[in-house]
């Protein structure tokens, strides 16, 4: 199982998660009881309850970066082109926009 702290605008926004049956997102319950909390994007709506996917969701997906910047991360960290959540992992650490993608270590569980 592998997991991400997700941020926007540098506030702990929810957590990733991909495992065996697919990917989930889940809102952080602070974030949401917050009155300036906004959602990542417009397909995860702000909700307690968790977004279950089997592909990886297409907002996240789409912070995956394309052509030349993806291939010197996959040579550099040798990862496969379809492990779409081990390049979002490795490449969505501060990229451009609002949005952060943290990964949670195993000692952190």
């Amino acid at each position: 199982m592998k997991q991400a702290k997700i941020f926007f605008k540098n506030e702990l926004t929810g957590i990733l998660t991909e495992n065996e049956e697919g990917y989930t997102f889940v809102y952080d319950n602070q974030y949401l009881e917050s009155e300036e909390s906004e959602p990542v994007s417009l397909t995860l709506p702000l909700r307690k309850e968790a977004f279950h996917s089997n592909v990886l969701f297409p907002f996240f997906d789409g912070l995956i970066p394309e052509g030349w910047l993806l291939d010197i991360a996959q040579r550099n960290w040798k990862l496969d082109l379809r492990d779409r959540f081990s390049l979002l992992l490795a490449c969505c650490k501060d990229c451009i926009g609002a949005v952060s993608v943290i990964p949670i270590d195993d000692n952190e569980l």
